[in-house]
C-alpha cells in the first residue's frame, strides 16, 4: 500500500486518538488500550514499510502518549512515584532522546571552545572564571590543595546552598527555553565554555588529575542533569517552533507537561550531587585514589545508564507487551 493511502485510510483513526490523549473526547481506559493496540499495529507497518517516513515519527508519538494515559487511568496504581521513574521518565527520554543528543552535543562543543579558548589565550580563563576565583586558586596550588575551595562553609550548609543554587540555574535551562530554545541554548554555552576552560586551567597547572578527583565526584551528577534541563528547555522550546500536526497550543502544553516532568527527573541527581560536594568532596585530597575514582565512576555510570541505556530497554520491553509493572 502507497504511503498516502495509507494515511487516508488510517486519518480518522489516528484524529480521534489525538482526541483521546488531550481529553476532548471521554473514553475509559479500556477503549484506550483498545486504541493503543490499533495504533501500535499501525506503527510497526509503517515501521516496516515507510522506515524514514515523518509517519513514523507521529505515531511513535502518538503510541507513547497514548501508553502513558493507560497508566495514568490505571485504576490500581501500586506506587505512583516509582512508576513515575521506572516508566514514565524513561518512556518520555526515549521519545525526546534527539534533544538530549542536541544538549549532550552542544554541550561537548562548548566544552572544547573553551579548552581551546583557554590553551590559546592566557587571558580567557580570567575572563571567564574572574581574577580572584583564579588568584585563589593558584594560591591553594601553591599550598598543595588545588580544590581547596571545596572545604570552605560547614558540611550541610553547602549542601543546602550548592543544591539550591544548581537546582535554581537548571531551572534557569529549562524555563528559557520558551524563549524558543535561544535562552537554554546560550546557558548551556556559557556552561560548556566554563568547563572547558576550568579544566584547562588545572591541566595547565599541571594539576589536572587532583582537580579531577575533587571535581568530578560531585561533577558527574551535577554536569549530567544540568545537561538533563537544557534538553528539556529544548523540547519545550521545539514544542512552538514545530507543532507538527498539533496546533501550536496543544503542542506547547504537550511539550511543556513533558518537558517539566524530564526536568523534575534531574532533581535527585541534584540533591545527591549536593550532597556529594558538601561532604564527600572537601576530603577527596586525603582519600585514596581508588576511592575517588571508584566514586566518579559510579555516579557517572548510574546517571548515564538511566537517561542513556535504560530508555532503549523500556521501550524495547513495552513493543513486547510484557509487564514491567
Amino acid at each position: 500500500m502507497r504511503e498516502v493511502a495509507f494515511i487516508k485510510q488510517n486519518k480518522e483513526k489516528w484524529l480521534d486518538f489525538e482526541q483521546a490523549i488531550f481529553g476532548k473526547s471521554k473514553k475509559n481506559p479500556d477503549e484506550i488500550a483498545s486504541l493503543y493496540i490499533h495504533l501500535i499495529n499501525d506503527l510497526s507497518y509503517a515501521q516496516t514499510y515507510y522506515p524514514k517516513s515523518k509517519t513514523v515519527v507521529y505515531l511513535n508519538h502518538l503510541a507513547s502518549q497514548i501508553y502513558q494515559k493507560i497508566y495514568k487511568t490505571k485504576r490500581v496504581e501500586k506506587n505512583r512515584l516509582l512508576s513515575f521513574f521506572k516508566i514514565e521518565i524513561p518512556l518520555l527520554v526515549y521519545q525526546y532522546r534527539r534533544y538530549l543528543l542536541y544538549a549532550f552535543t552542544l554541550f561537548f562543543c562548548c566544552v572544547a571552545i573553551g579548552v581551546i579558548s583557554a590553551k590559546y589565550d592566557s587571558d580567557f580563563v580570567r575572563l571567564i572564571l574572574g581574577d580572584d576565583y583564579v588568584n585563589m586558586t593558584l594560591e591553594n596550588i601553591k599550598d598543595g590543595n588545588p580544590v581547596a575551595v571545596y572545604k570552605s562553609g560547614s558540611n550541610w550548609g553547602s549542601f543546602i546552598g550548592i543544591t539550591l543554587n544548581n537546582l535554581y540555574y537548571g531551572t534557569l535551562c529549562f524555563i528559557y527555553g520558551i524563549f524558543l530554545g535561544i535562552g537554554t541554548f546560550i546557558e548551556l554555552l556559557k556552561t560548556g565554555i566554563m568547563l572547558g576552560s576550568f579544566q584547562y586551567f588545572f591541566y595547565n597547572e599541571n594539576v589536572f588529575w587532583e582537580s579531577v578527583r575533587g571535581i568530578w565526584i560531585h561533577g558527574a551528577f551535577e554536569i549530567f542533569a544540568i545537561v538533563i534541563h537544557a534538553s528539556a528547555g529544548f523540547i519545550l522550546g521545539a514544542s512552538i517552533l514545530f507543532p507538527k500536526t498539533f496546533s501550536r497550543l496543544n503542542s506547547f502544553k504537550t511539550g511543556f507537561k513533558d518537558s517539566l516532568k524530564i526536568y523534575l527527573s534531574a532533581y535527585p541527581f541534584f540533591i545527591a550531587a549536593g550532597f556529594l560536594e558538601g561532604f564527600i568532596t572537601r576530603y577527596s585530597i586525603d582519600m585514596p585514589h581508588w576511592l575517588s575514582v571508584f566514586i566518579i565512576l559510579s555516579t557517572l555510570s548510574i546517571i548515564s545508564f538511566y537517561y542513556l541505556i535504560y530508555p532503549f530497554i523500556i521501550n524495547k520491553k513495552i513493543k513486547k507487551n510484557v509487564s514491567i509493572i
